[in-house]
């Protein structure tokens, strides 16, 4: 309490008569004969005390009594702090009574582990994080939807609360290794955060020391000191084998491995010929010249382009996708199995296909030389690629050729230098050239409309037959890349136009859309303030032309410099994520007023929607339900973050694995990431990110700038900041935890 000229006033009670006479050889003394207590320990216990008799009011005496604080210098301190505690607005006070000032709440939400091994529970109403106590966690992990209560707010301290229920567990199976030990075992996670799980050997499935396993928790343990109780529901394999770590990957985040034998079946029962009924109704392309162009060791070629003149100047481009919902029945087995999965799934040595493989690398792969139902975007375009004119129908198609990248860009190559040098696939030069002139305008109009040009180098490696990988390699989007990148992007905005934009203020039918939400704002703010220490700004306010041309400004300017990959790393996380919905919104990042998902419906479920969707809309039909729709596009938005993830995971237990055999060499390196616990390296040649930990500074101590990125040294003021040149040594890697360690060997 203050008066008013601002000094602390004596409460309305006596301190006499509260703590008696107290002589200096009383300090310090235990209270009750039981463990010390500092000043810190003291107001845990007296706050404690509040939360947990939150409708009680007491005076100094009976809290004494509460407390068992039988010495005067114990009471002496007890006074001291609740008089502190009624100063901070943490305690109230009438006729020398003490109260809580703010009752606990009861609040839902998600319970995170963070770096640095603290909880944090994240409120549904978007509020500010609460620390958890681990000894409050109440059995809950990472992920969790839990409730707490919210205690009252400790002076000079953030919220703080502790779970009182776990709503839904986040998982309930878990990958890792067994530890079998006589009659006892155990999974081991590879993810610290996580529990050990005990299980009885009687739920061992066979399974052995030092394999890996999944497990699924059958018993929750009620505080955070016990073990969850598991059983064994798939062996692995060995650890440390190819295909066993891939699927330990795999079932990590909760992605098949295999394909249910009934599913594969119903593929098969599929007839592979086309009857002449399938063909009923279709548009005829097979004697238009038309190709394939992927990566040299794809199977399931999902997109073709064809074209042929109409007049001089004028071009019919088809752009022609695998009819899979011929083939793929709603509602049926294979069906439910697809939108399960949402999306394929492609690892460093492996694709994981959301269709069974007679559908994916046979029947709706445009194979060369093969008649294929499609379903076809048809463009009429002048030489300047405007769109005179643009159909969606069903057809059929034979490809008259396969290309792979590196063959398209060798044509492409050859023609911009003037060589006479025969190539293999000359016959096609000219429609290839003119796709080429056609995708490098349509491209150059997106980036004048206000596209953004993120364009990342993807890490990629060459691997023996057991997996192991012997080289790293970087891929790079090249013209050949582009020129199908355009054409794809030109047939999904198509028909989303087709069905979004109306007539006559008419109500849009129901549809499936790809959307990119603008920036937030606060991103972008943030952005500004750490691009402005390397010499650099944005605009973050005006029209989003404006902006995303201010973006692209940025990234051209960087390229070439120490801190591109990192600005381009930290520009890429201030922008939204792009998801499907029913809602359009538009699409940000591709400067596009409608777009979807149409020309991959052999690995994304939404584009095999879409199909149906068009299909049901073309002949007539009426809109379907917003709600249901809407279900399912935040179901497959979900399962390609997970894929993503998954996908992520599998790079960095190569890159693991591929530093492990370049034990304590040293490499030319870039700081990548600043933390509280050290700095993190990435190797210039073959971006493989490791920790430096803090311990292994020498020389000083050195403290975390968040602020700024940085570590500053406190004694010699030394500093390691993002973007920094550095060389490393390879310490110790972790193939387990997916981890590397690095020494620092000398800073610029």
């Amino acid at each position: 309490m203050k008066n008013g000229g601002g000094q602390f006033a004596i409460p309305i009670f006596s301190l006499s008569s509260c703590i008696g006479n107290i002589t200096e050889r009383d300090m310090g003394r235990s209270y009750n004969g039981g463990v010390r207590l500092n000043r810190r320990n003291m107001t845990d216990m007296i706050t404690d005390w509040f939360r947990e008799n939150q409708d009680r009011t007491v005076s100094v005496k009976v809290l004494y009594e509460q407390l068992r604080l039988k010495t005067h210098p114990m009471r002496s301190m007890c006074l001291d702090i609740v008089l502190d505690l009624l100063d901070d607005g943490f305690l109230k006070e009438k006729d020398g009574q003490f109260s809580l000032v703010q009752k606990s709440k009861f609040l839902d939400g998600i319970l995170q582990h963070r770096a640095g091994g603290k909880y944090f529970f994240v409120p549904d109403d978007g509020g500010d994080p609460i620390f958890i106590a681990d000894r409050n966690s109440g059995g809950a992990v990472n992920g969790d939807r839990v409730r707490i209560v919210q205690f009252a707010r400790r002076p000079h301290s953030g919220p703080e609360g502790e779970v009182t229920e776990v709503l839904k567990r986040a998982k309930d199976t878990f990958v890792g290794t067994l530890q079998v030990k006589g009659k006892f075992a155990y999974l081991v996670t590879p993810d610290k955060n996580d529990h050990d799980i005990f299980i009885p050997t009687a739920n061992l499935k066979k399974g052995k020391d030092g394999q890996k396993a999944v497990v699924k928790v059958v018993e929750w343990p009620d505080t955070p000191s016990h073990n969850p109780v598991g059983k064994v529901i798939d062996i692995l394999g060995d650890a440390g084998e190819n295909d066993t770590e891939m699927h330990a990957i795999l079932a990590e985040y909760g992605l098949p491995y295999t394909y249910p034998e009934n599913v594969e079946d119903a593929a098969q029962s599929i007839p592979s010929e086309i009857s002449e009924s399938d063909l009923a109704g279709r548009e005829d392309f097979r004697s238009v010249t038309t190709f394939t162009i992927d990566p040299r060791d794809a199977k399931d070629f999902d997109d073709a382009l064809s074209i042929r003149p109409i007049r001089k100047g004028l071009w019919e481009v088809g752009v022609h996708i695998a009819d899979v919902s011929h083939y793929v029945q709603e509602g049926g087995l294979i069906d439910k199995e697809a939108y399960k999965r949402a999306t394929s799934v492609y690892l460093v040595d492996r694709t994981v296909p959301m269709l069974p493989e007679k559908l994916c690398n046979n029947l709706c792969s445009l194979r060369q030389d093969e008649d294929k139902l499609t379903y076809s975007v048809i463009l009429e375009m002048t030489d300047d690629a405007k769109v005179k004119n643009s159909r969606i129908a069903r057809t059929v198609i034979r490809s008259n050729r396969r290309f792979t990248y590196e063959e398209v860009q060798a044509i492409i190559e050859r023609q911009q230098q003037g060589g006479e040098e025969k190539l293999t696939g000359d016959e096609f030069t000219s429609e290839i050239m003119t796709l080429d002139s056609l995708a490098k305008i349509l491209r150059e109009k997106r980036f004048m409309d206000g596209a953004l040009d993120f364009d990342r180098v993807e890490v990629r490696f060459d691997i023996d037959e057991k997996g192991h990988p012997l080289s790293v390699f970087f891929k790079e989007s090249k013209d050949a890349n582009k020129l199908i990148e355009e054409f794809m992007l030109l047939a999904n905005r198509t028909v989303a136009e087709f069905i979004g934009k109306t007539r006559g203020g008419a109500t849009p039918k129901t549809f499936v859309y790809r959307v990119h939400d603008e920036p937030d704002p606060e991103r972008l703010g943030n952005l500004q303030q750490f691009i402005a220490k390397f010499g650099y700004k944005i605009k973050t306010t005006g029209t989003p032309v404006e902006m995303a041309k201010s973006m692209n400004k940025l990234l051209s300017d960087v390229k070439g410099k120490k801190e591109q990959e990192l600005i381009e790393t930290i520009s890429i996380r201030s922008m939204q994520k792009a998801c499907y919905t029913t809602e359009n919104i538009g699409h940000y990042g591709l400067a596009f007023e409608y777009y979807t998902h149409f020309t991959s419906p052999i690995r994304r479920y939404p584009d095999l929607m879409v199909h149906r969707l068009l299909t049901r809309y073309l002949a007539g039909g009426r809109s379907v339900s917003n709600i249901k729709y809407e279900e399912y596009c935040e179901h497959c938005s979900g399962q390609e973050q997970v894929a993503e993830q998954a996908e992520r995971a599998s790079i960095k237990y190569k890159q693991v694995e591929y530093m492990s055999d370049r034990m304590g060499q040293v490499y030319d390196a870039v700081i990548s990431g600043v933390t509280e616990w050290g700095i993190y390296a990435e190797i210039i040649e073959n971006k493989c990110e490791g920790l430096i930990p803090m311990r292994t500074l020498g020389g000083d101590y050195f403290e975390f700038d968040e602020r700024n990125y940085c570590l500053i040294g406190q004694r010699t003021r030394k500093r390691y900041r993002l973007g920094d040149h550095i060389r490393v040594r390879v310490a110790h890697c972790n193939l387990e935890k997916k981890q590397m360690d690095y020494e620092l060997v000398t800073a610029e």
